[in-house]
């Protein structure tokens, strides 16, 4: 018998799969419950910001995505796989995870072009050759070619972050996460790594990004989930939440940041 696609059944390549899926997570710090039972999803090709106020379990969240938190019960799902299975290889999924982080991480006593290639060639194999060239492409795209002899100490934040969001994609991740990543930024440097983000979602990449940067959420994402307390509070469309927030802890949050 043959099946017929109905409109709302994911096609092969469509964008309704889920790329990640989180149920009933819960983590403890102690006697500290900073996530209380999330559920959480992005859509393969899907940008998904997430926003609330310091301590609302946000970059927790983000960080029970690829296990760097171990989550305290609840599942995770990256691709199907369920990454708190003690039969899953968490290396392999952590590969097709491009992580950026607040700081940027870079390794200061290696250059740029190293920096970005150091993992290609220990994790993905890859020749220095094949690497290199890799790398030249990604630094191109976050506008950083020149950069490539230079060392991390010699670039502001802003490029050092652009770096750090080159090299994540040089390993060739099907989703990035990004957990502040402006927040520790001089204001006016802001702008040219969400340029860079902006891009990337242009191009269908799936991205997480725990934000502050309100404006970002309302013109690149897709959906806007606000947090507090450790659970999500409300979520939806990224315009209508914020200019029509419905449940008092979020229109009380969004009265101080807006």
């Amino acid at each position: 018998m043959t099946q017929t696609m109905t409109a709302n059944q994911p096609t092969p390549e469509g964008k309704s799969r889920r790329a990640i899926e989180v149920r009933g997570l819960c983590k403890s710090f102690g006697d500290n419950d900073v996530l209380r039972g999330v559920d959480f999803y992005v859509n393969e090709g899907q940008v998904v910001c997430v926003i609330g106020p310091s301590g609302s379990g946000k970059s927790t969240l983000l960080r029970c995505v690829n296990r760097l938190e171990e989550p305290t019960s609840g599942t995770v799902l990256v691709e199907g796989v369920d990454i708190c299975d003690e039969e899953t290889d968490l290396d392999q999924v952590r590969s097709r995870i491009g992580m950026v982080f607040q700081q940027f991480n870079l390794f200061p006593h290696m250059t740029v072009m190293r920096n970005l290639t150091i993992a290609q060639q220990r994790v993905k194999k890859r020749s220095r050759s094949e690497a290199k060239k890799i790398a030249m492409a990604n630094l191109e795209k976050v506008g950083l070619a020149e950069k490539a002899d230079a060392y991390p100490a010699h670039l502001s934040g802003g490029q050092q972050q652009r770096v750090a969001i080159a090299r994540a994609l040089s390993m060739d991740p099907d989703m990035m996460l990004f957990d502040e990543p402006t927040s520790a930024l001089d204001p006016e440097l802001v702008g040219d790594v969400l340029d860079v983000m902006r891009n990337l979602a242009a191009e269908g990449m799936t991205m997480m990004v725990v934000t502050h940067e309100m404006g970002f959420a309302r013109e690149v994402g897709d959906r806007l989930v606000f947090m507090d307390g450790g659970v999500i509070v409300e979520e939806g469309d990224p315009t209508e939440v914020l200019t029509n927030p419905q449940h008092e802890r979020t229109q009380k949050f969004l009265s101080k940041v807006l």
